[in-house]
């Protein structure tokens, strides 16, 4: 059954569940372009900061830390649209979107020392595929999604194509593992292509001015409470409870009628859902129960148990089939998860350093991926500031490991064990610069602060249709999904614009706009893009 979209939205309430990117940029789609006032709206956070994956926390004292790096591209069509409308953080006359591009103009990424061995530059102006890796490339970006079912990447490719340039360059900038869903490598290559040509020096790859969270999250979050939306922090719903229609006219009409909280006072209470209301359901999260550690300490690995997105979403799809499968892709963390960590150095020797060694000017220099490291460590350096606060003389970098459970080269331990000062001393044995280092280290200049997370990777996991709700389910009549975790056709997770592309779907699927969601750019449709793509992966 089709469901009539909300004419009035002054007569509504929205409870957005989750404070993320998606509930966010639902809130904004819902003001400006449903008509729905501010005060209407209400965000149920059950945490005490509004960031979903886009964070960035501390100071120089006590060490900054970031849980990843989001990178954008010119074609993320719905996250510009978004940040079009929102003033940046430290200038009101000029949007998100404008200083993003201006900044991206200054700080032009050009890698010159993308993947390192033996502390070393490997030349990767080849990806070294082997003709069949380059048959088999090609021939899953042309095939259906369907026919590949649950395949995982090693399913498709023979063992040798995971020692190519190619492949490391893909993993580490992407974070894609050898038993991730293959369907979502041939959605990153169809929507992607167009960055082939330039992947070993990142080429047309985007950052904010500053990290994530004050360059996005902060501004949108201003907007939002200038315009009266309701931010309901530590405020964790713990379920909510449908009714399925079996009136004959309206058969399968499915309505949420009341969400069960624990409110900041840590008491049980219940919103009721009136004829007008309606919830949009961030499902699962990949940041969802991360465990910073310290410069002495390492983080702890935590269970699905202590998730209330997971736990949330797999009591509702107990309710309905239609609502996905959340254990595909959160039952299997030792899979899913890897390991972060941020350094904070009062001290300039390392920036110095890798700004000579890789040939990169400042605040271009990108990832840099240790391919015979263990733990498969990447390090990026952006811009410096990084942070909005960040004194002149402290610098930062922030770093992870794909493979966190097997023993370092030079700390015998695995990742996953090692605390901030282990993992460093892992870094500087990589890059051959322990005596360089050793002194500033000693100084105590330096932190570094390691985050577990072991959800971080789990939208990639090998799915079937279905895995992954609709953001509007056949016949929801006041309720969407909303966030990683929703259906998409043709996009590609692990992204924000996969998250503000679902907003798009669910506040104008709702709510009567004269907007329509932006289609996802097919760069796999551009003749001159396949011809460099192929080019480049000949070389």
């Amino acid at each position: 059954m089709k469901v009539k979209k909300n004419h009035k939205p002054k007569d509504s309430l929205v409870y957005l569940i989750g404070s993320g990117i998606a509930a966010l940029a639902s809130a904004v789609y819902l003001i400006d372009d449903a008509g729905m006032p501010g005060e209407n709206i209400h965000i149920l956070e059950q945490d005490l900061v509004v960031d979903g994956a886009c964070d960035g926390a501390g100071n120089a004292d006590e060490g900054y830390a970031v849980r990843g790096g989001g990178m954008h591209e010119a074609h993320d069509v719905c996250c510009w649209d978004l940040l079009s409308r929102i003033p940046s953080y430290d200038d009101p006359d000029v949007s998100v979107s404008d200083e993003c591009f201006e900044f991206n103009q200054r700080f032009v990424a050009n890698a010159q020392a993308r993947l390192l061995e033996d502390g070393q530059k490997i030349d990767v102006s080849t990806f070294g595929l082997a003709f069949k890796d380059k048959l088999q490339l090609f021939k899953l970006t042309f095939v259906s999604e369907e026919s590949l079912g649950n395949k995982s990447i090693q399913d498709w490719f023979q063992p040798t194509f995971f020692t190519t340039n190619f492949w490391h360059i893909w993993a580490a900038m992407f974070a894609f593992q050898k038993w991730s869903a293959l369907a979502e490598m041939r959605r990153y290559m169809r929507r992607f292509i167009h960055l082939v040509d330039g992947l070993p020096r990142l080429g047309g790859v985007m950052r904010t001015k500053y990290n994530q969270y004050h360059s996005v999250i902060v501004p949108l979050q201003r907007y939002l409470q200038a315009n009266g939306v309701h931010f309901n922090m530590h405020t964790q719903v713990v379920d909510i409870d449908f009714e399925f229609d079996t009136d004959l006219e309206t058969y399968g009409k499915k309505t949420a009628t009341s969400l069960t909280i624990i409110d900041s006072n840590g008491l049980k209470d219940f919103i009721f859902l009136e004829a007008n209301d309606y919830v949009l359901i961030t499902n699962g999260s990949i940041t969802e129960s991360t465990d910073n550690g310290s410069w002495t300490k390492a983080p702890v690995l935590k269970e699905k148990s202590s998730s209330g997105s997971w736990v949330l979403w797999e009591k509702i799809a107990r309710k309905d089939k239609v609502f996905g499968s959340p254990g595909v892709f959160s039952d299997q963390i030792n899979l899913q998860k890897w390991y972060s960590f941020t350094a904070t150095l009062k001290d300039n020797t390392f920036h110095d350093y890798m700004q000579t060694f890789s040939d990169n000017s400042h605040g271009t220099v990108g990832l840099v991926t240790m391919v015979d490291s263990n733990w498969l460590m990447s390090i990026v350096i952006a811009a410096q500031p990084h942070f909005p606060d960040q004194p002149e003389d402290v610098k930062i970098f922030w770093g992870y490991g794909l493979y966190p459970d097997r023993e370092g080269n030079h700390i015998k331990k695995k990742m996953s064990a090692c605390n901030g000062e282990e993992i460093l001393q892992e870094l500087w044995y990589h890059l051959k610069i322990q005596a360089l280092m050793q002194p500033v280290v000693a100084s105590g200049k330096v932190n570094c602060i390691p985050v577990a997370m072991p959800f971080i990777d789990s939208a990639f996991m090998p799915r079937t249709p279905g895995d992954r709700p609709a953001v509007l389910p056949e016949a929801a009549s006041n309720f969407a999904f909303i966030g990683q975790f929703v259906e998409l056709p043709k996009d590609c997770v692990f992204t924000l614009e996969y998250s503000v592309r679902s907003a798009q779907t669910a506040v104008y699927g709702l709510f009567k706009t004269a907007k329509k969601v932006l289609p996802v750019y097919e760069a796999i449709r551009r003749p001159v893009t396949l011809f460099k793509a192929l080019r480049a992966i000949n070389r």
